[in-house]
C-alpha cells in the first residue's frame, strides 16, 4: 500500500489559516514528494464551518491537489466509523469528524496529522498520531 497521511480538522484550519508553518511545508512536500494526503469529508467540512473568511481560498484549493483524496462518507464508511464511534466515550462520539478520521486512518493504516490530538485519541488509542508543532 502506498503510504500517506491523513488530515484532521485541526490540520486542515491550521493551514488553511497559516497558524501552522509545519502544516503548510506538510502540504507543500506532499506535493513535492507525491505523498498522499487523505482529507475525511467530515473533517473538511468541521473545517469550512471553523475557517473565517480568508482561509476559505486555501482550504477550496486543496482538495484539488493532485496528492490530495477526499475520503467521502458513503454507506459503508457512515456504518464501519459510527460503529467506531460506539467504543468511544459519549462525549467523543458525538465528534463525527474525528470519527470519520480515525476510520480513515486504521482503514488506510497511515498516521494522522492533528494540531489537537484528543478528540482522535478519544475515538481510537491505537491510532498513529503526528503532533503538528
Amino acid at each position: 500500500m502506498i503510504g500517506g497521511r491523513v488530515l484532521d480538522t485541526s490540520a486542515l484550519v491550521d493551514a488553511a489559516t497559516g497558524k501552522s508553518i509545519y502544516a503548510r511545508a506538510l502540504i507543500r512536500t506532499a506535493v513535492d514528494q507525491g505523498i498522499v494526503l487523505a482529507v475525511p469529508a467530515t473533517a473538511l467540512m468541521a473545517a469550512w464551518a471553523a475557517l473565517p473568511p480568508s482561509g476559505r481560498p486555501f482550504l477550496g484549493l486543496l482538495p484539488e491537489l493532485p496528492v490530495a483524496v477526499v475520503d467521502h462518507l458513503d454507506e459503508t464508511s457512515a456504518r464501519d466509523a459510527g460503529l467506531l464511534l460506539t467504543d468511544a466515550d459519549p462525549a467523543a462520539a458525538a465528534n463525527l469528524a474525528a470519527g470519520h478520521v480515525a476510520y480513515s486512518a486504521r482503514r488506510r493504516q497511515w498516521p494522522v496529522v492533528t494540531a489537537e490530538p484528543g478528540p482522535v485519541r478519544a475515538v481510537a488509542s491505537d491510532v498513529e498520531i503526528e503532533n503538528l508543532p
